[in-house]
């Protein structure tokens, strides 16, 4: 058949690779061996009188040296590679108890693939799965023979009880947005992927592999001492020499067992797979969406949405329905969705959603009295009205410093609280304020002088908003309506990179591959605020680059006093009932994997005077917070969200003309001069 052919010719490809990469290290051995045997051999010309002579005893000498300090390094080298402790990517591990339906899925899948089961199932924050060797002693003793999470069951082969069978790592938003049937027919080429991980020498060719990696994790983590130091430099030359040398074997060993699985899973749900693809296509987007523009605000103020899973399959239903693309896919709602092949999908999805703030924004391992969760119902309240009022407090805060008076001159007393106006006044430019058209009726003259001259009247409010069409957000169940779209086009996250970059990588997304890990070596960004950048507010007014300087500082001092509540929490620490298993994997340096670079000056401008702005419309024009699936925090007005903020916003930042923004306030009825509250 051509299925097994294909199956036979990947197998062999990918065998042929790894003995190739075994061929290396029994190079290696043989290069650190050579010095030996020629001292053996000048010891033994010598000891028998074949080799006489001064001459040969210096030499004998010099290469008995040479031959034992080669020894020890190679020792040391080998030591370190096959005790070092391989990456692992932070997942949260899967008991049989809690999802005996989806572990029955996996083991059928097995069957009819007619290879090894999984020895247990992980889930990640990550649209994406895979196999992942957790086999090294490092990671902790290997699971019993007849242990309850070993897929196979007592009923199966003895080979598939197997306690060095791969894990299976499956990303969370699959099980809330995917049918059964959808998620099986994607599961199956991975599952067929533990076929070729058991091949002996696939086996020890990728375990080598790891051990280098892990091995050049070690050496980057530097020693102070001058001894240690050296000895780090050597150890890492010589893994980064070998990983060169087997990064092509090795890439074309994945691509073989990729292929392999591949053309194994062909016989089960091959049809139903590739309309499952762009399922996966559009989960990946929804999920990027929904932690750049949602969950990331939530971070930021000391929350983490709970229910992230339920969150996509809300985000992409939205979509569905702006896109009037539902009626298309109705047909899926009859259709089992994949979370009810779990036993509590809420506290998975609770243990999964602590893990992606860690990882991404790199919060606290448990909820404290600065770290605690929020459902999306509390959402609005809780972070649209408090990251709008906290950074409104801050922009304040930075005027003081810059001193800038609270009222203008000839205001009413009582007027010198938190104002917009008094935001406006001072980065209102002169040229700009002499230019702008009055518009009369305004309730916003009583913020016209500003520091350098007379204020700014309000500009033609014929340039009024465009409310949308839609209304506020709904909150459905995983398995509430959802459809397809393509993926958007303003993604933010990027996927991870590989470990080294010198260690080989497998194609992203092969099926049976292992998948980059997110372990001890990985670096991460920094995520305080941007240093003051002139060529980012080189476009920006005077008072306003002042303005974006200070309260970048004041941002950085803010992040720098809380940055200890994100610090590695105590092991014994109590954690949720189906936590992340952070035993596995080195969590001192959080973020793993944020998601955004640090913003710039114009941006955390910007972000403070919207923010400024929102809370004057809340308190002065009966506006409301919000939270919109696809764009995150929202202002609404009577239902429809406001639009065309961003613009004038930033003609305020950019040129110091009020006019469009005031214009804006004037249609909506916000009173600039009225002092709001702030936290």
């Amino acid at each position: 058949m051509t299925g097994i052919g294909g199956v036979e010719m990947g197998a062999q490809a990918a065998r042929s690779r790894a003995l190739a990469v075994l061929r290396i290290r029994s190079r290696a051995l043989a290069v650190a061996l050579l010095p030996a045997a020629a001292a053996v051999i000048l010891l033994v010309g010598g000891s028998t009188g074949h080799l006489p002579g001064g001459g040969w005893d210096v030499l004998r000498w010099v290469v008995s040296v040479l031959a034992l300090c080669v020894l020890l390094a190679a020792a040391g080298v080998a030591l370190v590679v096959a005790r070092s402790r391989p990456a692992v990517t932070p997942t949260v591990t899967v008991a049989e108890e809690s999802a005996p339906d989806l572990y029955r899925m996996v083991r059928d899948l097995a069957d009819r693939l007619d290879v090894p089961a999984p020895s247990a199932i992980a889930l990640t924050p990550d649209c994406d799965s895979w196999l992942e060797d957790r086999t090294h002693p490092a990671h902790g003793p290997p699971p019993a023979e007849k242990h309850h999470d070993d897929l196979a069951g007592p009923g199966g082969a003895a080979h598939r009880r197997s306690p060095t069978a791969p894990v299976l790592v499956i990303g969370s938003p699959f099980l809330w947005w995917m049918r059964v049937g959808e998620l099986r027919a994607v599961l199956a080429p991975v599952v067929a992927g533990t076929g070729p991980s058991a091949q002996p020498d696939i086996a020890a060719a990728r375990r080598f592999i790891r051990g280098l990696d892990a091995a050049v994790a070690v050496a980057s983590a530097g020693r102070r001492d001058p001894l240690s130091r050296v000895a780090c430099a050597g150890l890492g030359w010589a893994s980064r020499l070998l990983l060169r040398s087997c990064r092509g074997h090795a890439a074309e060993m994945e691509r073989g067992v990729a292929a392999a699985a591949a053309e194994r899973a062909q016989a089960v749900d091959y049809g139903l797979r590739i309309v499952a693809q762009e399922q996966v296509g559009l989960a990946y987007a929804g999920w990027d969406r929904l932690l750049t523009r949602v969950a990331l605000p939530a971070w930021r103020m000391g929350r983490w949405p709970s229910r992230l899973d339920v969150g996509v399959v809300a985000a992409l239903t939205e979509l569905s329905r702006r896109d009037r693309l539902a009626e298309g896919f109705a047909s899926r709602l009859g259709e089992r969705p994949a979370c009810d092949l779990l036993e509590e999908p809420g506290v998975m999805d609770e243990a999964v959603s602590l893990l992606a703030a860690r990882l991404f924004h790199g919060g606290p391992a448990e909820t404290g009295a600065d770290w605690s969760p929020v459902g999306w119902e509390e959402y609005p309240e809780e972070v649209v009205d408090r990251t709008w009022r906290t950074d409104a407090a801050r922009l304040h805060r930075v005027l003081d410093t810059l001193g800038v008076r609270r009222a203008a001159e000839g205001t009413a007393p009582g007027t010198d609280g938190p104002t917009l106006a008094r935001v406006l006044d001072h980065l209102t430019t002169p040229d700009a304020a002499s230019t702008a058209p009055l518009t009369a009726g305004s309730d916003a003259h009583a913020a016209a002088e500003t520091q350098n001259g007379p204020g700014t009247p309000l500009a033609d409010p014929d340039a009024a908003r465009r409310p949308a069409d839609d209304p506020g957000p709904s909150r459905p169940p995983c398995d509430d309506s959802d459809a397809s779209h393509p993926a958007f086009a303003d993604s933010d996250a990027s996927r991870p990179p590989y470990s080294d970059p010198d260690a080989p990588q497998p194609p992203y997304g092969d099926p049976g591959a292992p998948h980059p890990s997110y372990g001890d070596h990985a670096t991460p960004v920094p995520t305080a605020p941007a240093e003051y950048d002139e060529d980012d507010l080189a476009d920006t007014t005077a008072r306003g680059a002042a303005l974006a300087a200070g309260l970048t500082a004041q941002l950085a001092r803010e992040e720098a006093e809380a940055r200890p509540t994100g610090a590695r929490a105590p092991s014994s620490a109590p954690g949720p009932a189906a936590g992340p298993d952070a035993a596995l994997w080195d969590d001192r340096a959080l973020p793993l994997l944020p998601l955004q670079p640090p913003r710039t000056g114009r941006e955390i401008l910007t972000a403070h005077i919207t923010a400024m702005v929102c809370c004057a419309a809340m308190d002065t024009a009966g506006a409301a917070p919000a939270l919109d699936w696809l764009d995150g925090p929202s202002l609404l007005f009577d239902g429809a969200r406001a639009a065309d903020l961003a613009p004038s916003v930033l003609s305020l930042v950019e040129t110091g003309d009020p006019g469009p923004l005031r214009a804006w306030m004037t249609e909506l009825g916000i009173r600039p001069e009225k002092p709001v509250r702030l936290v």
